[in-house]
C-alpha cells in the first residue's frame, strides 16, 4: 500500500469559484438573477432522475428521492446554517442541563399542520417514541440512532417498559430529551423531522408505513411550506403552497417534481420544460449548456458519495440488524480477495471519464466537505492490477481450468454477482466498466440486469443470497459525520452485514462524551484510526464523490443552496420576468 490521502482533491479552482457563486446567485432577494421583477405565484418544475419509493414518512423513508419531497413538506426542531451550525426551526430555543444529559426545547407556538391542527410537544414525543417502539425495526424503520442513546431505550424497545423515558412533554410547547449520558450529537440526534400525533397516534407502529398518511397525496401531513397534494406515481409529484405557513405564505403556488431521464434533462432545461435540476445534473452535459444565457450552473463539493458494497453476510429478513443471526457469504470471507477487488478498480478513470473531472477520489467515507476529512490519516488501496493478481495468487485463487478466471482455494468456480440500480447515469456506466476491470485480473463477474432504484434497494436491504456486490450511494449527515449509521454492526444501512469489533470500539470512542464532548480534534483522530481499519477490511469501496451540479433557469430566484441541502426556505422561491 502506498501512503496517500483519502482522496485526490480535484477542481480546487472550480470549488473556489463555487463559493463566490453561492454568494452571488443563491440569495433570497426579491429579484431574479437577471434583475427582473418578481412574479406573484406560478409553478416551478424540478427534475429528479429516479422515482421515489412513494413512502412519504420522515421516520420510515429510505430513498433520497422521497427525501426530495419530505424536506419541503416536513420540518424538525432545528436546522443548520451554511456553516453547519444549528439554528431554530420548529423550536425557537433550547438549553442543556448542567450535566449535559438533558436537552430542553422550547417550541414555537404559531405552527400548524397542513390540516390546520396545532403543532405541539405531543407530536415531538410521539415521533421519537415511535422510533423506539419494539415494532419499529420490523416495520422497516432504520433510524434507531436517533433514539438509542436516550434514557430507557433498551427497556422500551425490548418491551420491558410500557413507556419511553427518553423524551418527556413538560407542557404543550416544551419538551425534554433525557440521554443515558451526555451526548456529543444531542442536537443532531434530535433534529429528526416530526410527524403528526393526531394522524398516527392510534395507528400501530408496524402499520404506519402503509397508512394513508404515509403514502397518499393529500393525506401526507407536515408543517412545511408546501404540501404533497397530487401525484402520478413514479412520474410527477405536485406540492401546493401552505398559505398558513408560519414563516409566511410561499411566493409560488406550486412546486412540481418530475421524474425524467438523465439523457433529456439538458434539453428540457433549454426548452423551459424544467426550471431546476438540483444536485444531480449530469456532468457530461455541462458543456452542452455552456453559454446558455438563461441557465445558471452552480457547483460545490458535497457530503455524499457512491460506493461498491460487498455482501459479507446475509439476513435473515426478520433480523437484519442482529449479527448473531447472520449467515456468511462464503464467496467474500477472504479479506485478501476483497482487497484484490479494490486494487483492480480504476476509480480515477470513472472521475476523469464519466464525471468529466467533476468529483473527488475516495479511499474512506469522509468527503472533503466534512470536518472529518483528513488527507494524511490513512494508507489507501490504490489502483494496481498487478498487485490485485498477486494478492489473489497469495490467497490461493488460481485459474485451474485455463478459462481466464480464478477458482477459489478449494477449486470451485468463483462468480460474483454485481447488482446496480437505474436512474443515476454515471453509476449505470460504471457497472459494466467495473466488471471489465475485475475480469481483467481474473475475477469473473455476473452483471445482473439493473432494476429501478426502489426494487434494487429493497433487494440489497433484504436477504437476497444471490447478491454479492452492489452499487449504492450514501451521504454523511450534515448534523454529524459519524459513519456508524452505515458501518455500525447493528446499523440499519449496514447492507454489507459486516461487523468488526475494533471498528465498533473506535466508533464508540469517537462519540464517548467523557473523551469527545466538545473535542472535535479527538473525534477526528478516532475517525482517522477507524478509517484505516475500514480500508484494510475492504468490505465497502468508496468509489467517488460527485460534486453537486445544480442547473436552474435564471428566472427562478430566492434559492438558498447550502452545502447539504437546496430545500431550505422554499417559501422564498419565486419567478421573475
Amino acid at each position: 500500500m502506498n501512503k496517500k490521502p483519502f482522496y485526490t482533491f480535484l477542481l480546487a479552482t472550480a470549488f473556489a469559484g463555487t463559493l463566490a457563486a453561492c454568494n452571488s446567485d443563491t440569495g433570497g432577494s426579491d429579484e431574479g438573477t437577471d434583475g427582473g421583477e418578481a412574479v406573484e405565484g406560478g409553478n416551478v418544475n424540478l427534475g429528479m432522475m429516479s422515482p421515489p419509493d412513494n413512502l412519504f414518512n420522515p421516520i420510515f423513508y429510505t430513498s433520497m428521492y422521497d427525501s426530495h419531497i419530505l424536506e419541503i413538506t416536513h420540518e424538525g426542531l432545528v436546522q443548520q446554517d451554511e456553516e453547519f451550525n444549528f439554528i431554530p426551526e420548529l423550536a425557537e430555543d433550547w438549553e442543556f442541563s448542567d450535566d449535559n444529559r438533558e436537552l430542553t426545547y422550547f417550541l414555537r407556538e404559531d405552527v400548524k399542520w397542513h390540516d390546520g391542527e396545532d403543532f405541539t410537544a405531543d407530536d415531538v414525543v410521539f415521533t421519537f417514541t415511535a422510533m423506539a417502539d419494539p415494532d419499529y425495526a420490523g416495520a422497516g424503520g432504520i433510524r434507531q440512532n436517533y433514539v438509542n442513546t436516550l434514557a430507557g431505550y433498551e427497556d422500551y424497545v425490548s418491551g420491558e417498559s410500557d413507556t419511553f423515558a427518553g423524551v418527556e412533554k413538560i407542557d404543550d410547547y416544551t419538551v425534554k430529551f433525557i440521554f443515558e449520558e451526555p451526548s456529543v450529537k444531542a442536537l443532531a440526534d434530535t433534529s429528526m423531522d416530526i410527524i403528526p400525533e393526531h394522524i398516527f397516534g392510534d395507528v400501530p407502529v408496524a402499520d404506519i408505513p402503509s397508512h394513508a398518511g404515509s403514502i397518499n397525496a393529500g393525506e401526507v401531513i407536515g408543517t412545511g411550506p408546501f404540501q404533497l397534494t397530487e401525484m402520478l406515481e413514479n412520474e410527477q409529484y405536485v406540492l401546493t403552497a401552505n398559505e398558513d405557513y408560519y414563516k409566511g405564505a410561499p411566493k409560488l403556488d406550486t412546486i412540481t417534481w418530475n421524474v425524467v431521464s438523465a439523457s433529456v434533462v439538458a434539453g428540457m432545461l433549454e426548452q423551459g420544460e424544467l426550471d431546476y435540476v438540483p444536485r444531480d445534473f449530469p456532468a457530461a452535459d455541462v458543456d452542452t449548456i455552456d453559454g446558455n444565457d438563461n441557465l445558471t450552473v452552480f457547483e460545490q463539493a458535497q457530503l455524499g458519495y457512491q460506493y461498491l458494497g460487498m455482501k459479507i453476510n446475509h439476513g435473515p429478513n426478520d433480523s437484519l440488524t442482529n449479527p448473531d443471526s447472520w449467515e456468511p457469504n462464503e464467496k467474500l470471507q477472504d479479506v485478501e480477495l476483497r482487497q484484490a477487488i479494490v486494487h483492480a478498480i480504476n476509480r480515477q478513470e470513472f472521475i476523469d471519464g464519466f464525471l468529466r473531472g467533476h468529483g473527488e477520489l475516495l479511499d474512506a467515507p469522509f468527503p472533503s466537505a466534512s470536518w472529518a476529512y483528513n488527507p494524511d490519516a490513512v494508507e489507501g488501496l490504490a489502483y494496481d492490477p498487478d498487485l490485485a493478481k498477486q494478492k489473489l495468487a497469495d490467497a490461493g485463487y488460481e485459474d485451474v481450468n485455463g478459462d481466464g478466471f480464478v477458482e477459489d482455494p478449494d477449486g470451485n468456480e468463483l462468480v460474483l454477482n454485481l447488482d446496480y440500480p437505474t436512474g443515476n447515469p454515471v453509476r449505470e456506466q460504471v457497472a459494466p466498466v467495473m466488471k471489465e476491470q475485475l475480469e481483467a485480473v481474473g475475477i469473473q463477474v455476473n452483471l445482473n440486469t439493473p432494476r429501478e432504484a426502489p426494487a434494487h434497494f429493497e433487494i440489497i436491504e433484504q436477504n437476497d443470497t444471490d447478491v454479492d456486490l452492489f452499487l449504492a450511494g450514501w451521504s454523511l449527515s450534515s448534523g454529524d459525520p459519524d459513519p456508524w449509521p452505515i458501518n455500525g454492526g447493528t446499523a440499519g444501512y449496514n447492507y454489507s452485514r459486516f461487523l468488526d469489533e475494533e471498528q465498533e470500539k473506535l466508533l464508540q470512542e469517537a462519540v464517548n462524551p467523557e473523551l469527545a464532548f466538545d473535542n472535535q480534534e479527538f473525534r477526528a483522530e478516532k475517525y482517522g484510526e477507524w478509517a484505516q481499519l475500514f480500508i484494510d477490511n475492504a468490505y465497502t469501496v468508496p468509489l467517488y464523490a460527485e460534486t453537486e451540479l445544480h442547473v436552474y433557469n435564471k428566472r427562478l430566484a430566492g434559492l438558498t443552496i447550502k452545502p447539504f441541502t437546496f430545500k431550505d426556505e422554499t417559501h422564498e422561491w419565486h419567478l421573475t420576468e
